[in-house]
C-alpha cells in the first residue's frame, strides 16, 4: 500500500499543479489584448487542461484505492476522513469549473475581468491547505 500512497501523493502534487497554473493562465488570458497573445496563451491552457485532467484521474483512482484497501474513513473518529473527502469533490469541480471556463475563452465569451480570476486562483490553495490540515491534524 505503500506504492499506492506513493503514486497518489505524486499524481495528486502534479494535479495541484495544473490547478494552480491554468487559472495563472486565465488572468492573463483576461489581459490580453493582441489576437497572436490570446491564441498562444489558449493552446497553452488547452495542453494544460488535458494534462492535468489526464493526472487527476489516476490522484483520484489510487485515492479510492488506499479509502478501499485501507478502510480509513470508517467508523467513529473518522469525520476527517469525510471533510477531505467532501474538499476533493469540491477540487474536482473547480476542475470541471477550469474546463467550462477555458471553453468560454475559446468561444471570446469571456465576461470577467483580470482581478476575478486572480482571485479564482487562491481556491485550490485554501482548499490544499484544509486537506492537509485534515489529513495530518485529524482534527475531528
Amino acid at each position: 500500500m505503500l506504492w499506492v500512497k506513493s503514486f497518489h501523493i505524486v499524481f495528486v502534487i502534479s494535479w495541484f499543479a495544473g490547478l494552480f497554473y491554468l487559472p495563472r493562465i486565465f488572468v492573463n488570458l483576461a489581459m490580453e489584448t493582441d489576437p497572436a497573445g490570446v491564441q498562444r496563451l489558449l493552446l497553452m491552457a488547452r495542453k494544460l487542461f488535458r494534462f492535468m485532467t489526464m493526472l487527476a484521474v489516476p490522484a483520484v483512482i489510487f485515492g479510492l484505492w488506499l479509502y478501499l484497501g485501507y478502510g480509513i474513513g470508517r467508523g467513529a473518529g473518522q469525520g476527517w476522513m469525510h471533510a477531505k473527502l467532501a474538499l476533493v469533490l469540491v477540487l474536482i469541480g473547480y476542475h470541471h469549473g477550469c474546463g467550462v471556463l477555458l471553453r468560454k475563452f475559446e468561444a471570446g465569451a469571456n465576461t470577467r475581468s483580470h482581478k476575478f480570476y486572480r482571485w479564482f486562483n487562491e481556491l485550490p490553495v485554501l482548499v490544499l491547505l484544509a486537506i492537509v490540515i485534515l489529513v495530518v491534524v485529524k482534527p475531528f
